[in-house]
């Protein structure tokens, strides 16, 4: 058993002394990931305003009703506004001018006209529903101003003022609205943070590209005769546990990183790793099938490439299956990332059960044993064919 520990610590170093897998194993994952958590992720989406008049009293009240309406608020000089408008990074942006800060102000014991502020409106698609949760806010903060001049004129001071209206808030309930999403598909991605889907679709796509990448190794332990020395000997094992040593440290690294860095939330951590573990598995148990099969490093990895982005994108890691057709939604369950997708979908976005994911591990763990016993008879035959 330790010989057999010592060949895949090996397989692993072997691995990582690879300076190009630093890169492709460790960086462009989280790099893949951060890209789509933030155009296509759950918070892509939020309205977002930019504030010129920064430290205004019109201005702090305008951000706090905003933000009770989840708008995510920045302020910003007005050259700075109108840059972020040009660009797309921002919906709405609000130019408040010293005149209009000091109209505010200076409504506190007079009921003057409300101030007036500028508002342009950015060109994206979701611009105009932004626009009218600005002016709600407007109108919001205007009232409130209005109804404290009232109370001010009639005889109460500010302070006696706001302690009313902050009453009169508490005994009055505001009306509410609840909206009932009808769509299958929305609510099966409701709860999901920005990058929660990304991190778990680009974990499965990574590890089993990796895996397969490396079944060049495997090739090269053939031809060094490394492996008819392996197979004489009761360490047979030690190549699969490599390629498996491979795919599970990718795997926990993404995890540990997507949690770290973007608070991707994998649920029960024991559920994860257990299918992450199966599906590492069935990802090394592939490699070695490639490798036994094959005998020219280039073409292993250029197999391993293409096989491997067609599987992910077939079993959902590249766009969701919620979204596929009926006829490819069926076809997408011969591939493994289909099975793994579904048991992390379970656990992130409905804490699911062991019992809940065991029949996706009971597939992955089918597969896992079919494969391994096909790489081990085929590296077996691979030997009597010359390189």
């Amino acid at each position: 058993m330790t010989a057999v520990l010592a060949l895949a610590a090996v397989e692993l170093k072997r691995f990582l002394r690879d300076r190009s897998n630093i890169f492709f194993v460790f960086i462009f994952p989280l790099m893949l990931i951060l890209l789509i958590g933030s155009q296509f992720g759950a918070g892509a989406g939020q309205s977002r305003v930019a504030i010129s008049g920064s430290g205004t009293a019109v201005a702090e009240a305008v951000k706090t009703k905003l933000e009770a309406a989840d708008v995510d608020v920045t302020f910003a000089g007005s050259d700075a506004v109108r840059q972020e408008l040009s660009r797309g990074s921002t919906d709405v942006g609000l130019f408040i001018s010293e005149t209009a800060a000091a109209e505010f102000d200076a409504r506190g014991s007079e009921a003057g006209r409300p101030a007036e502020i500028e508002v342009v409106m950015g060109s994206q698609s979701g611009a105009q529903a932004v626009m009218q949760q600005v002016r709600t806010a407007i109108q919001s903060v205007n009232v409130e101003r209005g109804q404290l001049a009232a109370l001010t004129q009639a005889g109460l001071t500010a302070g006696q003022a706001g302690d009313a209206l902050a009453a009169a808030s508490q005994r009055l309930s505001a009306p509410k609205v609840e909206v009932v999403d009808t769509s299958e598909i929305a609510q099966e991605f409701r709860g999901l943070g920005q990058f929660d889907l990304g991190a778990a679709q680009q974990l499965l796509l990574f590890v089993f590209l990796s895996s397969l990448t490396g079944a060049t190794t495997l090739i090269q332990a053939r031809r060094l005769g490394v492996v008819p020395r392996m197979l004489a000997a009761p360490v047979s094992s030690g190549q699969a546990l490599g390629r498996f040593a491979i795919a599970l440290v990718q795997g926990g690294y993404i995890m540990l990183g997507t949690a770290l860095l973007f608070g991707v939330q994998w649920g029960s951590i024991p559920l994860s790793v257990m299918v992450l573990a199966l599906f590492c598995t069935v990802s090394a148990a592939a490699a070695m099938v490639i490798g036994s099969v094959m005998d020219n490093d280039g073409a292993a990895s250029g197999v391993g490439v293409g096989a491997g982005l067609v599987l992910a994108g077939l079993g959902g890691c590249m766009v969701p299956p919620e979204l596929f057709p009926e006829t490819l939604r069926a076809v997408s369950y011969i591939t493994p990332h289909r099975y793994a997708y579904d048991a992390f979908a379970e656990i992130q976005r409905h804490e699911g059960t062991l019992g809940d994911i065991l029949p996706q591990l009971g597939v992955l763990a089918a597969m896992a044993i079919a494969l391994l016993l096909l790489g081990s008879l085929l590296l077996r035959r691979s030997l009597n064919r010359s390189l």
